[in-house]
């Protein structure tokens, strides 16, 4: 089961800016403490990273969530953007499986976990509903967030290739 800062390391690129542009415009705040704060880390003023385009300060972001280090942030910045940006995708698949839920798609207890067939029936209407990419991290970061997560969850992630991501060789 991959860390949070695993996702960040594998999120498509459009993902991540997809990701980036929401917190710079919706949590300004947030976003300014996660510059801050991976500046401090790599020993750089904030300002230096402030400056640099925001194309380039993003890959640079998504490359420093990326690591062990910052586990804690790379969480919190997915389930913001998660809840934030795409409540619409996750109560479709907590409805799929008939689970309650507020209206932004999260619950307070996780429940039993359901067969890999329910599981099925409730993942595949969501690749027409909604970007395949933004599906794959969700049902990604679902399992990630939760200290036990699924079973038949992580049966399906292992198996099925739409819900596969792969970090960018590198160079």
């Amino acid at each position: 089961m991959p860390k949070p800062y695993e996702l960040f390391a594998a999120l498509p690129p459009s993902v991540s800016e997809e990701l980036f542009t929401f917190i710079h415009d919706r949590e300004k705040p947030l976003y300014k403490a996660t510059i801050d704060t991976l500046a401090k880390q790599r020993k750089l003023r904030p300002v230096f990273v402030e400056r640099k385009p925001r194309t380039e300060r993003h890959v640079w972001m998504k490359d420093v969530l990326g690591r062990k280090i910052n586990e804690a942030v790379a969480a919190h910045l997915l389930q913001i953007w998660l809840v934030g940006a795409h409540a619409k995708l996750l109560c479709d698949f907590l409805d799929g499986l008939g689970i309650a839920h507020d209206e932004n798609g999260t619950i307070e207890n996780l429940p039993p976990a359901p067969t890999k067939e329910a599981l099925t029936k409730a993942i595949d209407p969501l690749f027409e509903k909604h970007d395949p990419a933004v599906v794959a991290v969700y049902l990604q970061a679902f399992q990630a967030l939760d200290e036990n997560g699924w079973p038949s969850l992580a049966e399906l992630l292992a198996e099925d290739p739409r819900l596969q991501l792969t970090a960018p060789a590198a160079a």
